[in-house]
């Protein structure tokens, strides 16, 4: 349990740091640095270092995990690539064909996958509890 415990706050630390490092790199070129191209450079490099660990601490997560957890992981994880997928296109395809009166935003799929994903994690533990 202990163990468990270690690999959670590992994941929490790598997701706080992408998240850190994702906002630098996306706000840092406007509100600190003025544009300064190597700087933003090297920020989304160091995001994208980060969001690396940050799988490899999550896949550390699931393979400490028995069966039934990473069972009810896996079908969170499947229904909701699907979704995304299968949404993101959609979406994209409303604002291509101008169906839509705004531009299709990253940021509202990636809160969909989020809610989507906890939804559906929940669904999964309730059924097999």
């Amino acid at each position: 349990m202990e163990n468990r415990r270690k690999k959670i706050l590992n994941l929490a630390g790598w997701t706080w740091s992408w998240v850190a490092t994702l906002a630098l790199a996306t706000f840092g070129p406007k509100y600190i640095w003025d544009d300064h191209r190597l700087l933003t450079i090297l920020f989304v490099g160091l995001n994208l270092v980060n969001g690396i660990a940050m799988i490899i601490a999550n896949r550390d997560l699931f393979n400490s995990m028995d069966e039934l957890q990473r069972k009810i992981q896996l079908e969170a994880l499947g229904i909701t690539l699907g979704l995304s997928v299968i949404v993101g296109i959609t979406y994209s395809a409303l604002d291509t064909t101008n169906l839509i009166p705004m531009d299709a935003e990253i940021g509202f799929l990636v809160g969909f996958i989020g809610v989507t994903y906890f939804v559906t994690l929940l669904i999964n533990r309730n059924r097999y509890a």
